[in-house]
């Protein structure tokens, strides 16, 4: 009997890095082009520069047309959110993030990624705040987005094609988040813990949403060491059980989920990209999970 199981999309955390020429982007290849290479042979990739700066809409425009039908951008929410305002205060912040053009993405755009930063304690009522605020769809982001400031004035993108489901997932590093209370809460706001590899932040294996996100910085080596035969199929194991509902080994900070969902989708991005594991390691899982590329 074949179990039912949810979208996998195994991709990268950015594309452009110039140790990658010549070893995963062939040699000569222009680099306006590597985006569309690294879409052919992924799902899904990340994009980090929302983290650092609001982009532009036509970035974005740009992104979704050198991108085939049917691929997913995940986008790294700002840090002036997460790390400078630290949770307080940050509903015009958030318009304003909302408003840079990542609508422009319209169905390629897929989870957004709120990472918090090392020193972050969990705090329930500030998280349960935030957690109220962010938007549900992308009808609701559209909206929000329109209570934008002047710091976006005019180059302003606040408009959806249609109201499709908005994902958000976030990535904790402190320990503090090791709590019941906070597993809860996602829950309750069906917003995904995302589960990371790394070998200086905790591990998560609760499900906490209809979706699962995982992101692999190297288990060994942050950024940089990469996934051997053996980790990528125990890895493999996971994704094809979250995917089909279930749960994973590893730790838990709660309970099982009282009513998890039949089937998940899984997102899965290599962040290990200091000596260009990323590329090699997804497209190895990816042969394991049965998932080819589109080239």
């Amino acid at each position: 009997m074949t179990h039912r199981r949810g979208d996998i999309r195994i991709g990268i955390s950015g594309w452009t890095y110039a140790p990658w020429r010549g070893v995963f982007y062939p040699k000569g290849l222009s680099q306006r082009r590597e985006l569309a290479y690294a879409a052919q042979r992924f799902g899904a990739i990340e994009i980090n520069g929302t983290f650092y700066g609001l982009q532009k809409p036509d970035a974005f425009a740009r992104w979704r047309d050198e991108t085939p039908e049917g691929f997913v951008f995940a986008l790294k929410g700002s840090r002036y959110i997460t790390h400078m305002r630290r949770l307080r205060d940050v509903e015009t912040p958030l318009a304003n993030f909302l408003a840079s053009g990542l609508l422009r993405l319209g169905p390629k755009l897929g989870p957004i990624l709120w990472q918090f930063p090392p020193r972050q304690a969990f705090d329930a009522e500030r998280m349960d705040s935030f957690l109220r605020l962010l938007p549900r769809s992308t009808g609701e982001a559209a909206c929000l987005a329109r209570r934008h400031d002047a710091r976006v004035e005019g180059r302003q993108w606040t408009e959806s094609e249609g109201d499709m489901p908005l994902r958000h997932a976030v990535e904790i590093r402190h320990d503090s988040f090791r709590a019941p209370e906070f597993i809860a809460l996602l829950r309750q706001h069906q917003v995904a813990l995302v589960c990371a590899d790394t070998v200086e932040w905790p591990r998560l294996m609760d499900m906490t949403a209809d979706f699962a996100y995982v992101r692999l910085h190297g288990s060994t080596k942050l950024y940089e060491s990469g996934y051997s035969p053996a980790a990528l199929k125990k890895w493999a194991e996971r994704i094809q059980n979250w995917a089909s509902g279930g749960e994973a080994e590893g730790e838990h900070a709660g309970p099982p989920g009282a009513h998890p969902p039949k089937t998940r989708d899984v997102y899965v991005f290599f962040d290990n990209d200091i000596k260009v594991k990323a590329p090699a390691n997804a497209a190895a899982l990816q042969r394991r999970l049965g998932i080819r590329d589109a080239t």
